[in-house]
């Protein structure tokens, strides 16, 4: 297995991965090719896919404003969990952030997804609460059901 940066051209395969996986949270515009394709551009450095076999059966998107950063829809193909895929991913992640210089990374995993707050949990991510998450949409965004 290789862990590589991820590039536009991965989006097929990396959007095949994320409706293999249930409860991804993904929508039509920011998870767009176009929208990847951007997320990317601003930052290169930081967004990973997993290969094996020349297959990508895992992905994560990392953006940072240059002092905290969010990771985004971490994955890993069902048929290759429990190899230390995600492991290597985030870690991936975490040796390129420290190399920028960011101090802090957060994340957001669904109340009900028990598998990848459990997983989370394991790679020292500690749950707050005592904040509440909050969002709002300026365009409308149809969500994509995994």
């Amino acid at each position: 297995m290789e862990i590589r940066l991820m590039r536009t051209d991965d989006y097929g395969p990396v959007r095949g991965l994320w409706l293999s996986c249930a409860g991804m949270g993904l929508n039509d515009r920011d998870d767009s090719e176009a929208g990847i394709s951007a997320f990317l551009a601003r930052n290169p450095e930081t967004c990973f896919v997993a290969e094996d076999g020349g297959k990508i059966v895992g992905a994560v998107l990392c953006g940072n404003d240059g002092r905290r950063a969010f990771i985004y829809h971490t994955a890993v193909s069902p048929l290759c969990r429990k190899r230390g895929i995600g492991r290597a991913l985030v870690g991936a992640v975490e040796d390129a952030l420290v190399r920028l210089g960011i101090s802090k990374a957060a994340l957001v995993v669904f109340s009900r997804n028990e598998a990848g707050n459990a997983f989370w949990e394991k790679l020292g991510f500690t749950e707050r609460t005592d904040l509440s998450y909050r969002n709002k949409a300026f365009v409308e965004l149809r969500r994509i059901d995994t």
